[in-house]
């Protein structure tokens, strides 16, 4: 069975920021009935100290506030290749950490098999304000779009 990492990026204390670390806790509550091989990790700011998680895993899920060129107030799902393209565009500091992770993983050998981002472009960064109305509108569809992978992936 393929080990699955699904990381919650961000920061709580930022509004929109903590989108990543809420999408993965929800996502892991209304995921109960997953194998044990399916691993849920807030990874909030940390950066390199994640890429064990990176490195170890088959496939990861990585859910994480983004600002895409060009965007609309949806939901973004990037799979493996168009990875690097966009994360070059960073909204803080742990997105500089993912890029970093995904390179070093690749130097070393050990990159996932496949890599999955969903995110959403913050609305509110204002500190201790929570995550604003329009991204909350907008998690339960982020976190189907993480079902819907995990579905394809688990039995596969």
């Amino acid at each position: 069975m393929k080990k699955i990492n699904v990381i919650g990026l961000g920061n709580i204390l930022f509004g929109d920021e903590g989108f990543g670390v809420e999408a993965v806790r929800l996502l892991e509550k209304e995921c109960t009935d997953l194998p044990d091989s399916v691993q849920f990790i807030d990874g909030g700011t940390q950066g390199l100290n994640l890429l064990d998680y990176i490195e170890s895993a088959d496939i990861v899920l990585i859910f994480d506030a983004i600002i895409p060129p060009d965007f609309d107030r949806k939901v973004y799902v990037y799979a493996d290749g168009e990875l690097p393209g966009f994360i070059h565009r960073k909204m803080s500091s742990h997105q500089m950490g993912l890029s970093e992770l995904l390179s070093v993983a690749r130097l070393h050998g050990k990159a996932p098999e496949k890599i999955v981002l969903v995110g959403v472009p913050p609305r509110e960064l204002e500190l201790g304000s929570g995550i604003s109305l329009e991204v909350q509108e907008l998690l339960a569809d982020a976190v189907g779009e993480g079902k819907k992978f995990l579905g394809s992936v688990v039995n596969d």
